[in-house]
């Protein structure tokens, strides 16, 4: 039986940081990971492909520059699902190799094999050569997940789709159906719109992406429908069917039909634990599959913790990577700091979103006294550069303190813009700073000192 100071389930984000943070300590470390590959679902069918499809769409389109040359300017004309998975397979290998040689270089052994606890200090690993069991007093579950399934969708893998299986559609189609306007449907919905599928964004609840800045969901709900997206709002689908001259029908429990020439069913996802044997180490999961967890992301078993998708929102690549770091340095006994309030939101739709910090609804509901000041990327020379006329950045901050309280961007580069504001707001600044700071010249970082006066001129004005 091989012996080690900690074994970590899962090589995504938060396996792969909690497996470095255990080596940097000292520890003999080894990583239990399923696939032949390293990476996960992050960069194998999740994060990094869907990323880099954005980008290939963005690209291939012209989009980012149909404002000034007009909406016929395409790089390529006919743009094929090939297209887009050239330029995903050739990021992913890279970010693969990467990976293994960061695991290497800090002397972490990678065993490609699934696993399953025997008791809560041992865990068994089979693959095609065999069996063997391992042990360790410290063991971090970062196993992810994996699409949600549902009876009455059946997947098939070819119109029929979860969002690992998108390059699997034989083209792009003419008619796209989504089910779910959660983060994955919305960007999916954005993507196919650009590349001009007539998409119907079918989703239950009565606005899309509940947890970010209503002015913003509002911006891109106004973008989706100018390029054609119908969204049904307050609905669910009831049955899914193939068509008999082929093609997809949605049967909508208000009695509507949709059909379509492909559905993406985008309804969450369930954490990767049916494999685990939780029972054997006194753990249960929940009706998704997550795993509950405390503030050192320590389960009811002391020497258990988990982090990153399995234990639930806010499923970010970002804040995983950060979970892990954290699960296993209080693991061994290092106090790492991390404020959960400044984790940053980056929401890849077209275009993206991103956000830090309170909202206007949470802050209303708080009674909270707060004034917003705003931005358009249209009144900056960069945005007109860039012909960008759709973005814009809102700063949110406290009307008597003037202390920084949020900060929320659409438009293209929202969420490398979004770090200037995170930075100030992690040193609790006030919105002066923008006020007195020099940006450069042409930027779209303007944003924060023009929407900075905006805000400060209604105080003035009150």
């Amino acid at each position: 039986m091989q012996k080690y100071d900690l074994i970590v389930i899962g090589s995504g984000p938060a396996g792969q940081r909690a497996a470095i943070q255990g080596a940097k300590c000292g520890r003999s470390v080894a990583v239990v990971e399923q696939r032949e590959i390293v990476g996960g679902a992050c960069v194998n069918t999740g994060t990094i492909p869907s990323k880099t499809i954005r980008e290939a769409v963005l690209h291939l389109s012209g989009y980012q520059y149909q404002g000034i040359y007009g909406i016929n300017y395409h790089v390529k004309e006919k743009i094929s699902i090939a297209d887009l998975g050239f330029r995903v397979n050739q990021v992913i290998k890279t970010e693969v190799d990467v990976t293994q040689a960061q695991l290497a270089r800090n002397g972490i052994e990678v065993i490609y094999a699934r696993a399953s606890f025997l008791d809560p200090m041992h865990v068994r690993v089979e693959n095609a050569r065999g069996q063997s069991d391992l042990e360790a007093p410290i063991i971090l579950i970062a196993t992810g997940t994996k699409p949600a399934a549902s009876r009455a969708v059946p997947i098939n893998g070819r119109n029929i789709i979860n969002s690992d299986q998108i390059l699997n559609m034989p083209e792009i189609p003419k008619t796209f159906i989504v089910v779910g306007g959660g983060v994955i449907g919305v960007e999916y919905t954005c993507m196919f719109a650009i590349l001009g599928s007539r998409v119907i964004l079918v989703e239950k609840r009565p606005r899309l992406l509940e947890f970010a800045d209503q002015e913003m969901v509002e911006a891109l709900s106004y973008n989706l429908r100018d390029h054609r997206v119908t969204m049904r709002l307050n609905e669910e689908v009831a049955s899914v069917e193939e068509a008999p001259g082929g093609g997809v029908v949605a049967n909508l429990k208000s009695n509507k039909r949709i059909a379509g020439d492909a559905l993406l069913y985008a309804v969450g996802r369930h954490g990767n634990v049916d494999d685990l044997n939780l029972g054997a180490a006194g753990l249960e999961a929940d009706e998704r599959g997550r795993i509950a967890v405390d503030e050192n992301y320590r389960t009811k078993v002391p020497n258990i913790f988990a982090a990153g998708d399995v234990i639930g929102f806010p499923s970010l690549a970002s804040v995983s990577m950060e979970q892990g770091r954290i699960a296993a340095a209080r693991a061994f006994g290092l106090q790492i700091e991390s404020n959960r309030a400044t984790y940053p939101y980056g929401i890849y739709t077209i275009p993206e979103i991103s956000f830090i910090g309170k909202t206007e609804e949470q802050l209303t509901e708080e009674d909270a006294p707060y004034e917003v000041g705003l931005a358009y990327y249209r009144e900056t020379a960069r945005g007109q550069i860039r012909g960008d006329t759709t973005g814009r950045l809102k700063l949110i901050f406290h009307r008597e303190t003037r202390e920084l309280l949020g900060v929320h961007i659409i438009g293209e580069g929202a969420s490398e813009l979004l770090h200037i504001g995170q930075a100030v707001m992690i040193l609790k600044g006030t919105v002066n700073y923008f006020v007195d700071t020099v940006f450069n010249y042409p930027t779209l970082a303007e944003c924060y000192k023009m929407a900075a006066f905006n805000g400060i001129n209604k105080l003035t004005r009150i």
